[in-house]
């Protein structure tokens, strides 16, 4: 009989960090959920996982949850660019020594790959779209840093310590369960919340900015696709995003109502993604349509 596997979901109180416990329990895996409860919260955990409320930089604990486990998917961080700017210490303790601090418990308990969520805020501003992996990396926020020297890790760590990683370059991750509520929220579900409260959608700047939103489901199965991989381990970095960007002012009229303008912020005026090495690696491509995604969370 085949031995079940089991994989260790940091975040997993999370929005992708939930969906993704959600889908590997759905598979057959025994699943294990790390998360401080700060941005998490405990209802989102499914009820067959087995739930550890630690701080990633606890790695002491951390090594002996992971031991006995075949993958570690880290999802765990402080995802927010405005806020990374107004707390940079803080964010850098929780995404850069929180990363270290998984890479070190993974090589002490023996685990086979760690599959790390990286972000496309590693690009800053691109003269070129799509963006591709090979282009150099421009963080313009703490945030983008912080997620790109977690990249570098990863792949010193495949180098050095003979831990296999990969790392994904999330693009605008949205759908059911994203946070919808403070400053820092992605903007479909702040514009989604709005609406339902009958207030105007407000998009910073002129909302010609544009982003590849990207749906949560199709990130759960990349990173499935990660962990089975063997075209992957040695730190490869890939982009998990849609191919055509849409502009912020094109979301307000899809979900329809009165905007309001309010300041713009710093952040890259256009992303969007080549995602050519994530489907030669992983046989990975985006399935879930802008418009499906929103359809499905205006129900």
């Amino acid at each position: 009989m085949k031995k079940q596997e089991t994989a260790v979901v940091t975040g997993g109180a999370g929005f992708i960090g939930s969906h993704l416990a959600a889908a590997l329990l759905a598979e057959g895996y025994e699943v294990k959920v790390v998360d401080n409860l700060v941005g998490g919260k405990k209802e989102k955990v499914p009820p067959d996982a087995t739930f550890f409320e630690l701080d990633v930089n606890d790695t002491e604990k951390l090594t002996e949850i992971m031991k006995g486990a075949d993958f570690i998917f880290h999802l765990a961080a402080v995802p927010s660019v405005p806020y990374s700017i107004e707390y940079p210490l803080e964010t850098n303790n929780a995404n850069v020594s929180g990363t270290l601090s998984i890479l070190k418990a993974a090589k002490d308990a023996g685990i086979k790959r760690v599959i790390y969520s990286a972000s496309s805020s590693a690009y800053g501003d691109q003269k070129v779209m799509p963006v591709r992996e090979d282009m150099p990396a421009m963080p313009k926020s703490p945030y983008g840093v912080q997620k790109y020297v977690g990249e570098l890790y990863c792949r010193m760590w495949s180098e050095v310590y003979g831990v296999e990683t990969v790392s994904l370059r999330y693009f605008n991750v949205y759908g059911p369960g994203a946070k919808a509520e403070g400053a820092y929220a992605p903007v479909i579900s702040k514009f989604l919340k709005q609406r339902e409260a009958d207030m105007p959608m407000t998009i910073t700047g002129d909302g010609t900015q544009t982003r590849a939103f990207t749906h949560v489901r199709d990130v759960v199965r990349a990173n499935m696709l990660a962990a089975r991989s063997e075209k992957v381990g040695k730190g490869e970095v890939m982009n998990i995003g849609v191919g055509d960007n849409v502009s912020i002012l094109k979301i307000a009229e899809l979900i329809g109502g009165p905007i309001e303008f309010i300041p713009a912020r710093l952040e890259p005026h256009d992303s969007c993604a080549d995602y050519s090495r994530a489907k030669e690696l992983l046989g990975w491509e985006p399935t879930i349509s802008l418009f499906e995604g929103i359809a499905e969370l205006k129900k």
